[in-house]
Parts: structure tokens; C-alpha cells; sequence
């Protein structure tokens, strides 16, 4: 298990440091500014706009953050919402122990968080009656992506430079082919490779604004 060391972003919230990848797990510009704009804004609550229930997958369970922060707009939305989530490397509890997340979030954030945190893995969790979660301890890249089952893809690797095998094409034809028509796969990274290889997997891309201390983010669509 590669070692994490805990630290705070500008916002006060927590991420994690990953000594395998020399990366952080969140931008130090702040953890929860930044999930939220992309994940929440830009991505969960542009999907619902035009459905009642909403199947997400996301590539890079992490903390949980993204996770606990659906299930809320979930319940406050009152959309129904599937979550798997694929994690090679699940935290482990004294990990988790060391964020703020309890503090930080909202008291039913919060609540969720914890309950999705300690939801076992590699089967289907209802967290709330709105909100189902499934974790998958696999490789990515060894994982053959269910076909035409998404709505949503968030897409939350380590950023090219520090996990590179993640953004290759294969991966992102793989992503389209789970989503279904009319489906979008959301992330942090516009790096030019980025864009061309999701196109070249048939996304249409769209760059959009993104949090502080991050210019733009992608929008991809089916």
C-alpha cells in the first residue's frame, strides 16, 4: 500500500499526498472549491437537468469526497442516483481518519461521507433511498467497463504526467463505450493529449471554466 500523508488545501479542506505517484489526490487550491465545481457544477447537476434518475461511474474513488458530495445533491435534488466508483488503491481507515471532512462538509455531507467511506467493497450499498453505491477494488485499465450503463463518467486519475497508462486512448474508447447515447465523462485536466485523445474515442469536447487556480476543464460528450 503506497504511503499517504494528509495536508489542507486554500479552502481548509483536506487531500491527500501520494508518494507512488508524487502527486496530490486534490488541487491545493482547495479540495472541496475544486469538487465541487467540477463534479457537482459542472457535472452532476448538468446531467439531472434533464432526467429523474442518473447512473455515474467514477474513475478514482480517492477520499470519497466526489462520492459523498452526489449523494447529497441527491437528496436535495431528489434524483435517484446509481454510483459505482473503481479505486486500485482503497484508503485505509487510519488514512481516512486524518481528513476534515467531518468538519468541512455540510452535517449531512458529512453523514454520508462516513457511511460511503465504510460501505464495503465490491458490492452494491443503498447509503440513502435516493442515493446506491458499488466500489470496485480493480486496476482501471484491467477493468472491461460494462457497455451503455452511464449517464456520467467522472474521471478523477492522477494527472497524465503522474499516471499517464490512465488518459491513453484505449481507456477513454473504453469510457465511451460504457456511457450511454447522450452521456458525458467530466474532468480536471485540459492538456491538449487529453482532448485529442477523446476525440479520437469519439467525444465530442468542450472546454469550459475551471475552479481556482485551473484555467479550464473538459466537458465530454456521447
Amino acid at each position: 500500500m503506497p504511503k499517504l500523508i494528509s495536508a489542507i488545501t486554500s479552502d481548509g479542506s483536506s487531500t491527500l499526498y501520494s508518494e507512488l505517484h508524487g502527486a496530490y489526490y486534490h488541487s491545493l487550491n482547495g479540495a472541496l472549491t475544486e469538487s465541487k465545481h467540477i463534479f457537482i457544477e459542472a457535472g452532476y447537476k448538468e446531467v439531472i437537468r434533464t432526467r429523474a434518475d442518473v447512473s455515474i461511474l467514477e474513475v478514482g474513488f480517492g477520499t470519497g469526497l466526489n462520492a459523498a458530495l452526489t449523494a447529497a445533491e441527491a437528496s436535495f435534488s431528489g434524483i435517484k442516483t446509481s454510483y459505482m466508483a473503481v479505486e486500485k488503491y482503497p484508503v485505509i481507515d487510519e488514512v481516512t481518519n486524518t481528513l476534515n471532512y467531518s468538519e468541512m462538509l455540510s452535517t449531512e455531507a458529512a453523514t454520508l461521507w462516513e457511511k460511503i467511506i465504510c460501505a464495503p467493497w465490491n458490492t452494491q450499498v443503498q447509503i440513502t433511498q435516493l442515493f446506491s453505491i458499488t466500489k470496485i477494488c480493480v486496476d482501471f485499465v484491467q477493468w472491461p467497463a460494462p457497455d451503455n450503463r452511464f449517464n456520467l463518467v467522472y474521471f478523477d486519475a492522477f494527472a497524465p504526467d503522474d499516471q499517464p497508462e490512465m488518459w491513453a486512448q484505449p481507456q477513454f474508447l473504453k469510457l465511451f463505450n460504457s456511457l450511454m447515447d447522450g452521456g458525458m465523462l467530466i474532468t480536471f485536466s485540459s492538456k491538449g493529449s487529453v482532448k485529442e485523445a477523446l476525440r479520437q474515442s469519439g467525444f465530442s469536447v468542450h472546454r469550459i471554466p475551471g475552479p481556482p487556480g485551473k484555467r479550464h476543464i473538459l466537458r465530454a460528450c456521447k
